[in-house]
Parts: C-alpha cells; sequence; structure tokens
C-alpha cells in the first residue's frame, strides 16, 4: 500500500473542485495538489444527472466561474454544455492531469503530531486501497449522497405495474413517447422534467403537495449578445456578471423585506404566464418567496405545456398507488404508466466520509463553520460550499480564494497548522445551507455543521459582504489560531466600500 504526499489534496471533482484547483494553479503555483474523485469523469452533479432537460437553474452569466468567462447568449445552459465548460476549465488550467479517478476516498484523519492528513481511498477499478498525506484538505463534494436520492416509502408502491424511475438514476434507454407520465414533485427537477418530457409523452402530470414560487427565464440573453459584438469576451461577461447579480441580490432582499409585495409580484407574473383557464392554487405557495428556493422556468416551457394541454398539474396528496398509477386522498386517480418520484436529495457531507482529528471522530451537527468554509476545530483544512439564494458558483469560487490566502499567508509567516478556534460559544440553530425551510435540508438537520449566531460564525448569504470578508479582511481576524497560539486580530485597513463592492461585481 504506497503513500503519496501532497501539499493540498481536494475531495471531488464536481465544479467546486475544478475551480478550487485552478485557483490553487493561479494562486499558489507552487503547491502541489491532487484531486481524488470516486466517479470516472470530471463534472460531479453535471456528470451524474442524465435526466431529460437536465439544466442550470441559475444564470450561466454568475454560475461561471470569475476567471473564466461563459461566452454566448444562453442564460440557463443543458447539463451537458456545463460538463463541457468545467472540462474545458480544467483542460485550459492544466488541472486535469492531477485528477485521480475511481478513487472513493473513506477515511481522513489529522495528526497533530505528523502536522498533515492522512487519507485511505479503495480504488474502485482495482479494488485496492490506497494512501495519501496533505498538509491541507479542501472538501469539494457538494452535500448531497451520490448513491441515492431522497424516496419517501409510497404506500402500494409494489402494487404500481409500471415503471417507477428516480431521477438521479436515468436509465439511458428509457422510452416514454406516447406513455403516461406522473412526476412527483415541484423543484426545479419537476419543472424542468414535465415540460421536456411532455413534447414526447401522451401526457405528463405534476403531483405536488404544495406549490413552488417560479420565474420565467428567457434562456437566451439578447443585451448579453449585444455587448459580446461590441466588447472584449472578458468586459462582456463582467458587466452581464454584475448585472444579475444585482438582480439576484435585489429580489432576494426585497423578497425577505417585503415578502406580501413580492409574493404579489411573483404571482402576478405568473397569473399572466398561464392565463384563466389555470387554478391559480396551483402557483400559490403556502410561505413567503424565499422561504425556499425559487424555481426558474425556462422560456415559460411548463406554462406552454400545461395551456397546450400536454401537461397538467395536481395538487393533492397521495393516499397509495395502485396497479395503474396513484390514488390522490381527494380520491382522484392519476393513471401512469411511468411515476418519477422527483422528491428531493439524500444530504450528505464530505462524500460520506467521517473526518477524525487525532483519531476522534468530528461531529460535524455538533460544530460551527467559520466564515463559511472551515469548521471549528478541524485544522487545516476547509469546504467550498456555494450559494443556496444565488448561483452556487459565485460563493465556490472566493470560498477558494481564501483558501489559497491562508495558504499563502501561512507560507511568509513560516506556520504549519491553521485552526478555527470558538472559544464564544457561538453555536446556532441554522445551518451550513441557511434558514432556507426545505425539506431536505430539514431532513438533514443531524448530519449538518451549523452556524454561529454572530461575527465570522455566521452566514451571510450575502455575496457583497462575502467579497469583503474572504477577500480583503486580514487573515489574522483572533479567531484562527497558528500553531496553537492565538491570533490578535490585526488592523482594518480603511477601504471604504467602493472596492470590496467594484471587485464583487465586476473584479476576477
Amino acid at each position: 500500500m504506497s503513500e503519496q504526499h501532497f501539499d493540498v489534496l481536494i475531495i471531488g471533482a464536481g465544479v467546486s473542485g475544478i475551480g478550487m484547483a485552478c485557483h490553487l494553479k493561479r494562486e499558489c503555483p507552487g503547491k502541489s495538489f491532487a484531486i481524488l474523485e470516486r466517479r470516472q469523469s470530471l463534472g460531479g452533479t453535471w456528470d451524474l444527472f442524465r435526466y431529460p432537460g437536465i439544466r442550470s437553474d441559475s444564470d450561466m452569466f454568475t454560475f461561471g466561474y470569475n476567471f473564466r468567462p461563459w461566452t454566448g447568449g444562453k442564460v440557463l445552459a443543458d447539463g451537458a454544455s456545463i460538463k463541457n465548460y468545467v472540462h474545458e476549465t480544467a483542460k485550459e488550467n492544466d488541472v486535469e492531469r492531477h485528477i485521480r479517478y475511481s478513487l472513493a476516498v473513506k477515511t481522513a484523519d489529522w495528526s497533530s503530531v505528523d502536522k498533515c492528513w492522512k487519507l485511505t481511498a479503495e480504488n474502485e477499478g482495482t479494488g485496492k486501497t490506497e494512501t495519501y498525506t496533505a498538509s491541507f484538505l479542501v472538501g469539494c463534494t457538494g452535500y448531497y449522497n451520490y448513491d441515492q436520492g431522497y424516496k419517501p416509502d409510497f404506500p402500494g408502491e409494489a402494487d404500481f405495474k409500471g415503471q417507477i424511475v428516480h431521477p438521479q438514476h436515468w436509465p439511458e434507454d428509457l422510452e416514454y413517447t406516447g406513455k403516461k407520465v406522473v412526476v412527483i414533485g415541484s423543484g426545479a427537477t419537476a419543472i424542468t422534467l414535465v415540460p421536456t418530457m411532455a413534447e414526447k409523452a401522451s401526457h405528463v402530470t405534476m403531483l405536488q403537495r404544495s406549490p413552488t414560487y417560479l420565474m420565467p427565464l428567457p434562456s437566451t440573453d439578447k443585451v448579453t449578445l449585444g455587448l459580446q459584438k461590441v466588447l472584449p469576451a472578458k468586459l462582456a461577461y463582467r458587466i452581464t456578471r454584475a448585472r444579475n447579480i444585482s438582480i439576484s441580490r435585489f429580489l432576494y432582499q426585497r423578497s425577505r423585506k417585503s415578502p406580501k409585495a413580492m409574493r404579489r409580484l411573483f404571482l402576478g407574473i405568473i397569473k399572466r404566464q398561464v392565463g384563466d383557464q389555470t387554478d391559480m392554487r396551483h402557483f400559490t405557495p403556502d410561505y413567503d418567496p424565499w422561504d425556499q428556493r425559487l424555481c426558474v422556468v425556462k422560456d415559460g416551457d411548463l406554462f406552454g405545456a400545461l395551456k397546450a394541454g400536454r401537461a397538467s398539474i395536481a395538487t393533492d396528496h397521495i393516499e397509495r398507488f395502485t396497479e395503474t398509477g396513484i390514488r390522490l386522498k381527494s380520491g382522484e386517480q392519476l393513471d401512469a404508466d411511468i411515476i418519477i418520484p422527483a422528491t428531493g436529495l439524500d444530504i450528505q457531507m464530505l462524500g460520506g466520509i467521517k473526518p477524525k482529528v487525532n483519531g476522534r471522530e468530528v461531529v460535524l451537527k455538533d460544530k460551527v463553520v467559520y466564515k463559511n468554509v472551515m469548521v471549528e476545530g478541524v485544522p487545516n483544512a476547509g469546504m467550498i460550499f456555494g450559494y443556496t439564494n444565488i448561483s452556487w458558483t459565485l460563493k465556490a469560487d472566493i470560498a477558494s480564494e481564501y483558501m489559497c490566502r491562508l495558504i499563502n499567508h501561512m507560507d511568509r509567516r513560516g506556520l504549519r497548522v491553521a485552526v478555527a478556534k470558538d472559544t464564544e460559544n457561538s453555536l446556532g440553530e441554522d445551518t451550513v445551507l441557511g434558514s432556507l425551510d426545505a425539506g431536505y435540508i430539514k431532513r438533514a438537520a443531524d448530519r449538518l455543521p451549523r452556524q454561529g449566531t454572530h461575527g465570522p460564525w455566521k452566514s451571510s448569504q450575502n455575496y457583497l459582504e462575502d467579497v469583503k470578508i474572504l477577500r480583503f479582511d486580514p487573515i489574522e481576524d483572533g479567531y484562527i489560531e497558528f500553531d496553537g497560539k492565538k491570533t490578535k486580530a490585526q488592523g482594518q485597513q480603511p477601504r471604504g466600500f467602493f472596492r470590496p463592492l467594484s471587485s464583487a461585481l465586476f473584479g476576477a
């Protein structure tokens, strides 16, 4: 069993892992690193999900990396295009050769004696165990279980004579032309599947317990296409990115401050889309905007399928599955040849790895996160998480930049160990994923690390604020111990408001 050492080990070769590796190449060029990836290909989410219509739920001008423009005018890209973008980014930044595929990391243990992480990984191709050590460990695995999604146990499920297909395990040869399909769910996956499958199926029904706030978004940005004709690609990208960040932040903040007004706005937009023939109860949630994620409808395709009669919505609870479909509690029967439970994700931290510090398991639910990047009490490690209210990559980029800043700071000072210490008992109720009321977050409350009540322990979900904190605030802020010594907070240099703001909106 061979042992290999790197300065930095990255777990996961998805959007976050490739981004972290690119930032390392750019900002810490002398560091050795490897990316350990369980799958046989990079791309993460965009390699795993293969269901019809799979696409981004965020606009690509903010979902793209801050250092590599997303070109073209397409706002919501399909899964294959996103995977290709990630692959081209890896190639362009010479990180693809650092990826080690088919490696399922089983253990990760920090040794204070050796001042490094020791990982064991099973090579799923050969069955052999490989050992790696690293000075720094960065988890870029996202937050859900790649092996299985969440699916409730439906009464009578075994009685159903048709096919049951979970979106996370979509068979390549599934034939649904002319079939009756029921999609269970009202989130982004269901919103994507229903209009796409309705193009071939005889009819598709979206069965939801409760509605979700929807927002139609054109798939092509004509303004950006115009900018790209007269401006350099990078400048056009930054201008579009700045505009979209501003719009997203405005909608989110107004939703939190004036929920009734924003509710009227969102429902008014939907009313104009669906017309008078559709019952608005199917689009009227019983919660305020942004208590759960807003779902984007590409080119209003869902509304088009509903108006054309190719799709319909049922808002009800399931009584049981039957031989021919689903019986609802209202007594209505939904006939189906195929049932698709688009019922959400199964949350899993660090790809199921249970990290240890000096042999003791780190119980993440009892830990608080520092700047939403490091976990309290866990040395030389970071977890790259994105936002839940705007594009994931906006946060992944600046979190990666922070990790590089930390590594470079330690090199300059000759320091070897950095660990965030919560001496103020700041553990709060909200998880690292924020205060969203989504079912998948509630189900995972016992598995997720917490955020604190104040200071760097509290996650802001505010991009402009995080740019200031992660790009500009001093590394030594009094909350991190270096080589076992508590540091004093360095004085803040007066930077004014414009620098973080301009950096957030225009800087790469």
